[in-house]
């Protein structure tokens, strides 16, 4: 057995397969088979710069090891390893995963800062599937519809439906799959899949077929979503997936959730509200929205949201460019519900949830911060604590 050493590990049943690791790494240690994706020991210098860009906590992972894990076990993993068991000798206490160098360890903590930390499923969700098809073995789908969710001509967002067909393909609320464009990039090489969010509940888009939906916002140069907003109906669509194990909502129907959103951040939102209809049709005050867009135009599903009824899903949008009004952000609007989220700060049933723009993070970090304190908590402990218990959930981007 050789003296122990630290590894950075990714840990693969947490990872959704977005590849901001990989672009990100300044050395290129991070790389990725059909699979996973895992860092390679020889390469890591711990510079940390993947740590915060990761939306699920998943690379955040580490051990030490008698002999550090090759790329090639790193690509066969469908779990981490546990970590291993050192004598207890004095040359090695020194070194033990609970001796970590203070550097390191403050470099962790900043980068936790903005990461979200290590993410935790529910412990009453269901036991999701993951990593079924791959860019090696894809999934294909065919289209169902394409529908047009916005009325900004800036803002063009869709919903798209897609027939899995006679393929098995099980998918939680709150998972993303990955769609493969077609061709190849820049270098000749095929493009990596992008992931988008499931926006329809676990037992389809309509119930009990084997479909599912997704929420796409065009971007001008990006490769993806234009061709995935202008799928026609028929087409077919290689799909990779399903990914993410931590984002899910609780069986509990006791359990309340407060869903933080801005744009096509939306889509997880939609399908959590889905399965609580289908589910617990007579669920009451459980679940709250906090929607964030530039106007009611740009806002997905606005129109189908303002019909949920307010006993099953209580709205609140904040709208930063609509004429004549003053700019208003979710964090503006959870201060203005401060007694209501104060209230669910309080229950340990409730669950939160945040997703969209990575930019909106620090003022609902902000905004909690200050709704904690009027109740006599610091949020960041409070918040750490409801991770640690998988009630406090984080995917910005």
């Amino acid at each position: 057995m050789g003296a122990p050493a630290k590894q950075h590990l990714i840990d693969p049943e947490i990872c959704i397969r977005c590849y901001t690791c990989e672009m990100t790494c300044p050395i290129e240690a991070i790389t990725h088979n059909d699979d996973n994706v895992v860092v390679d020991f020889d390469k890591c210098n711990f510079c940390m710069d993947c740590i915060p860009v990761c939306p699920t906590g998943s690379i955040d992972e580490w051990r030490v090891v008698s002999e550090p894990y090759s790329l090639e076990q790193q690509f066969e993993w469908m779990e981490l390893p546990e970590q291993e068991a050192f004598a207890a000798t004095a040359s090695e206490a020194s070194t033990s995963i609970e001796a970590l160098d203070e550097q390191v360890a403050q470099l962790l903590a900043e980068a936790h800062a903005g990461a979200g930390g290590k993410a935790r499923a529910p412990a009453s969700a269901s036991k999701p599937s993951i990593n079924l098809y791959t860019m090696g073995k894809p999934a294909e789908a065919a289209v169902q519809g394409n529908y047009r969710l916005t009325g900004d001509p800036d803002h063009d967002v869709r919903h798209i439906i897609l027939d899995m067909g006679n393929l098995p393909f099980p998918v939680l609320e709150g998972q993303s799959i990955g769609i493969i464009p077609p061709g190849t990039d820049a270098e000749g090489k095929p493009h990596l899949p992008r992931l988008y969010s499931v926006s329809s509940p676990r037992d389809g888009e309509r119930p009990n077929y084997n479909n599912l939906s997704l929420t796409v916002k065009r971007e001008e140069k990006g490769v993806c979503s234009n061709f995935v907003c202008d799928l026609e109906k028929g087409a077919k669509v290689q799909i990779t997936g399903p990914f993410g194990s931590t984002f899910l909502m609780p069986n509990d129907s006791g359990a309340k959730m407060l869903m933080i959103c801005t744009g096509t951040g939306s889509a997880p939102f939609r399908a959590f509200t889905m399965r609580r209809q289908r589910s617990d049709p007579d669920s009451r005050n459980a679940m709250t929205l906090v929607f964030g867009a530039r106007t009611p135009e740009s806002l997905p599903y606005f129109g189908p949201l303002k019909k949920v009824p307010e006993s099953m899903l209580r709205k609140h949008f904040a709208f930063s460019r609509v004429d004549g009004a003053g700019k208003r952000y979710v964090q503006d609007e959870l201060r203005d519900m401060e007694e209501d989220v104060a209230a669910m700060l309080n229950d340990p049933g409730t669950h939160i949830y945040i997703c969209g723009l990575r930019a909106m993070e620090e003022g609902v970090e902000a905004a909690m911060t200050n709704i904690a304190e009027s109740i006599g908590e610091q949020w960041h402990a409070l918040r750490d604590t409801m991770r640690d218990e998988g009630r406090y959930h984080v995917e910005t981007y």
